[in-house]
């Protein structure tokens, strides 16, 4: 019997990556996903509340700049987010994958508490915010550097071990909530130390937010330059290309990972820190609000330039903040606004796809081109 030859047939679609695109081309991909999820959100708009869409995007917009004590509240807001995500972007660069980036931001919450509770009346305040900042980045370290071990040793996924270390930290503040309630039976910490305000870091030129913005822009342009310019910079990035080739250049592989996973536990207790002895003088088991998980899409977007991350911490926070003013102002369900910001977000981390890929149809050959 002879052997039937079988024709090779091209895919119908084909799917190829694209070479680096030049950033302008990038960004007006991304305008244009935006613009388009806002015509889609218009549509939605309509369909559900009988709204004028142009009313609910204005009323987005004054969520977020419609006072002056709004446009403080964003930018402390994108202050936070922005040094959760610098704080998981080393590690993520490396490929171990902080995923505890929750529960270190409440070990630093937690460790600051402690100490503007224990140490009230009992050293000057000048001494107290070294040693709160200390406490909360070394809370924070730890609570990360665990995982890190188990990882460079033995190979566990630092994965799974980051997001159970998260519900650890959870019950941890949990208890130490119950151990300080004020009032008592109230299952409520209350602002700490009212009066005396101690442990509350100082305000700036009359600006309870300021000192925050500035020390999370040092930090900014600090990791830019770690991440850029720097020998550890080039290291983290080889050892998550690969760490046979770091092995094979003479890369501590092992001391790598562990001193990238202390930087972002480390930074991840300070952004704890901020939280609350700068923003909210307070601690609960919702003090991180979901943020380790949003700075995880932060730095993703942002492809791990920390640069690029104030833009998009800017805009998450700007649709959060939007969304709770849509809520507000036209007595929506909060699900509605959830609704237009998630079609937002849809169109932008889609847009993505074509900034990175191509797509390629199979042409129809003639005879001739076929022989």
């Amino acid at each position: 019997m002879k052997k039937q030859k079988t024709a090779h047939r091209e895919p119908l679609i084909r799917i190829s990556k694209k070479d680096s695109m030049l950033w302008y081309r990038a960004w007006g991909i991304r305008a244009v996903a935006i613009f388009a999820a806002l015509i889609l959100s218009a549509f939605v708009i309509v369909l559900l509340t009988g709204y004028n869409p142009f009313e609910v995007y204005k009323s987005m917009i004054a969520g977020s700049f419609g006072s002056t004590r709004k446009i403080w509240i964003l930018l402390q807001k994108v202050a936070i987010l922005l040094c959760i995500s610098l704080a998981v972007t080393p590690a993520f660069k490396m490929k171990f994958w902080n995923i505890g980036a929750e529960g270190q931001v409440l070990m630093g919450a937690l460790a600051t508490a402690a100490c503007m509770v224990y140490f009230e009346g009992k050293i000057p305040p000048v001494l107290l915010i070294p040693i709160m900042l200390a406490a909360s980045i070394l809370a924070g370290l730890i609570w990360c550097l665990i995982p890190a071990i188990f990882n460079a040793n033995f190979k566990t996924n630092e994965t799974l071990f980051t997001l159970m270390m998260n519900y650890v930290a959870i019950q941890a503040v949990a208890y130490f909530i119950i151990l300080w309630e004020n009032p008592k039976g109230s299952n409520s910490v209350g602002i700490i130390n009212p009066q005396s305000q101690y442990g509350w870091l100082p305000a700036l030129f009359n600006q309870k937010y300021l000192l925050n913005i500035l020390i999370v822009l040092a930090v900014t342009i600090a990791m830019y330059v770690y991440l850029k310019h720097s020998k550890h910079g080039y290291e983290i990035s080889v050892v998550g290309e690969s760490e046979n080739t770091a092995k094979y250049i003479g890369i501590n592989v092992k001391k790598v990972i562990l001193r990238t996973a202390s930087l972002s536990g480390a930074l991840c207790g300070l952004a704890g820190l901020l939280l609350v002895s700068g923003t909210d003088h307070t601690i609960s088991t919702l003090t991180a609000g979901g943020q380790g998980f949003t700075a995880i899409m932060v730095s993703w977007l942002a492809k791990f330039n920390p640069i690029i991350m104030m833009l998009t911490s800017f805009l998450l926070i700007f649709l959060e903040r939007g969304a709770s003013e849509i809520a507000t102002a036209f007595r929506l369900n909060q699900s509605v606004s959830a609704i237009l910001s998630g079609i937002i977000l849809f169109f932008i981390i889609g847009s993505e796809f074509f900034i990175n890929y191509k797509i390629a149809f199979r042409v129809k050959r003639n005879k001739e081109d076929k022989k």
